[in-house]
């Protein structure tokens, strides 16, 4: 079943052991655990923390772990994506997150992890594609839109790579573990991330084109519009949206009239 749902079991102690380290686990935490699969992550996980919600799609996967599984576990087969994390925890409990990111649902995964209230932490496990353009710089290849979503409200630390031969059976591709730290203070509001993504997209859509062209595309504006715009927040009209940086894209999504 695991296998028909696309998924890697990953069995490597030492690398378990590493993101269970990387979450900086401790006795009163509250942990959701996103696709536990065969639970090797789950029981070296839970002897260090206070509790775990585990969530796994796979209804035999999540049965097996349920019989195995007790004391602080408590295992729920549903889609990560359709379920409240963390309800019923108490608000004072510290809260983190950590998983096996599924390729096809690492950005929707992302996205609910840094609804408000966030967790504390965030450990994921995911493609090395994906890793990288979490954590990439302006102006570089695998910078984009998604770079600049997670920046604009996580710190974002790209941690180790975790080669194909860790999982069974193995991917066709590197992985990477990052770890995301949620901003205290978001640069765009949780309520105005919708708008937010599809105005960087919308940018990011005419990358090699120059800024003053490309907003004007996007937003509807005039060209002495944009830039009086650009000239206010004291940025280049000649750059080129792949180098304007995640705070240089807030600040211009504040500031266009909407």
């Amino acid at each position: 079943m695991g296998r028909r749902l696309g998924q890697h079991f990953l069995f490597d102690p030492a690398i378990l052991d590493r993101i269970v380290d990387a979450l900086h686990p401790d006795p009163d935490d509250f942990v959701v655990e996103i696709g536990a699969g065969r639970g090797t992550l789950t029981r070296r996980l839970a002897p260090r923390v206070g509790s775990v919600l585990t969530i796994e799609r796979d209804e035999s996967l999540a049965s097996a772990l349920r019989d195995e599984l007790a004391g602080n576990c408590t295992v729920v087969a549903a889609d990560a994506l359709e379920v409240e994390w963390a309800a019923g925890r108490d608000p004072a409990q510290p809260y983190k997150v950590v998983g096996n990111i599924p390729y096809a649902i690492t950005t929707p995964l992302i996205d609910k992890a840094l609804d408000p209230p966030p967790p504390d932490l965030i450990v994921f496990l995911l493609q090395r594609e994906v890793g990288d353009r979490l954590g990439a710089s302006p102006g570089t290849k695998t910078y984009g839109g998604l770079t600049v979503g997670v920046q604009t409200a996580a710190a974002v630390e790209r941690l180790f790579v975790v080669r194909p031969g860790s999982f069974r059976p193995p991917p066709k591709v590197d992985s990477v573990v990052v770890r995301l730290a949620p901003l205290a203070d978001p640069v765009v509001a949780s309520t105005d991330r919708p708008a937010f993504r599809r105005f960087v997209a919308g940018l990011f859509g005419q990358r090699r084109r120059q800024l003053t062209r490309a907003l004007r595309t996007v937003t509807g504006l005039s060209a002495d519009e944009v830039e009086a715009l650009l000239d206010q927040l004291g940025l280049d009209a000649a750059a080129r949206p792949e180098v304007i940086t995640p705070h240089e894209f807030a600040m211009l999504f504040g500031a266009v009239p909407r």
